[in-house]
């Protein structure tokens, strides 16, 4: 059910792309510079590129920044995650040591009664 689901907003979202590139072909021109800025470094690139290719640059490059964002913020996160996973490993090992120093074998009760009367 799930995989539909998934399979489902893929189609959706392929849908919603192509329309809007479809939508948004003409072409506009893309400066990197400011006007002011590029007459004092006299350096003017200006690309002619397709609306549509601006937009999903855009979008990509706002999902880039949030997915770098979130790692960054994460990452203390997943440091106290690794600590606390060093320190159940340890007190795990600790505890298997324990029971096994602390383990007394089981003792037969008709072997005790037979080594209590050989001691008499």
């Amino acid at each position: 059910m799930l995989r539909l689901f998934r399979l489902l907003f893929l189609i959706l979202t392929g849908l919603v792309l192509l329309v809007l590139a479809l939508a948004n072909r003409a072409p506009v021109p893309l400066r990197l510079l400011p006007d002011e800025l590029a007459k004092v470094v006299q350096y003017d690139p200006v690309f002619q590129v397709p609306l549509f290719l601006v937009i999903l640059a855009a979008v990509a490059a706002g999902v880039m920044i949030g997915f770098v964002w979130e790692w960054m913020r994460e990452a203390r996160i997943r440091s106290d995650a690794k600590g606390k996973s060093r320190q159940v490993a340890r007190l795990e090992r600790e505890l298997a040591v324990l029971k096994d120093t602390t383990t007394v074998p089981a003792r037969d009760e008709v072997l005790a009664m037979v080594e209590g009367g050989r001691s008499r």
